[in-house]
């Protein structure tokens, strides 16, 4: 299964578009159970390759995070840790803020910050998120990421706290 979120603030229909044309023309969507599971905000649009829902509680989102082959989503930095701690590949679309995504372009950063992680792609445009989703569930079938700590280090928190105590 493949899960794609949007987050929750803003729609991001680009992605979901994207997705589901994709979806469509590889015809993931078989049997009694859709191949591609979709939370995806607050959208006007319909998605008919997509299994959709507007939000989820948070534990069903854990599950389809678990649950996934690859996670696509936006360039959120909670979706991107939970995919790393999970070991699950990622393929994360920025925001674009000139076509009213997002109030700025602070995405693109975060993409280009992650793009070096080993279970990261970036994807730009509907094409590029359809290479990489070829691509990684070619390699998905026995691919596992390391997957890293789900809380900070001790050593990490004494030296942030120490930062902002003025000791370091």
């Amino acid at each position: 299964m493949i899960f794609a979120t949007v987050g929750t603030q803003l729609p991001f229909d680009r992605m979901l578009s994207a997705l589901d044309a994709w979806a469509s023309q590889t015809g993931v969507r078989q049997s009694q159970a859709p191949l591609v599971r979709a939370q995806t905000g607050v959208s006007g649009k319909g998605f008919g390759s997509l299994d959709c829902a507007p939000f989820m509680p948070p534990q069903a989102f854990r599950d389809a995070m678990e649950q996934a082959m690859v996670i696509v989503a936006h360039a959120g930095m909670g979706t991107i840790l939970t995919a790393a701690e999970l070991g699950k590949p990622i393929v994360i679309m920025p925001r674009k803020a000139a076509l009213g995504e997002h109030r700025n372009d602070h995405q693109y950063d975060t993409a280009a910050k992650m793009a070096h992680l080993p279970n990261v792609t970036v994807a730009e445009t509907g094409q590029e998120l359809s290479c990489a989703l070829d691509a990684l569930l070619k390699e998905a079938h026995g691919t596992h990421y390391a997957g890293i700590p789900a809380h900070a280090s001790p050593q990490l928190i004494s030296a942030v706290a120490g930062f902002i105590e003025g000791r370091s």
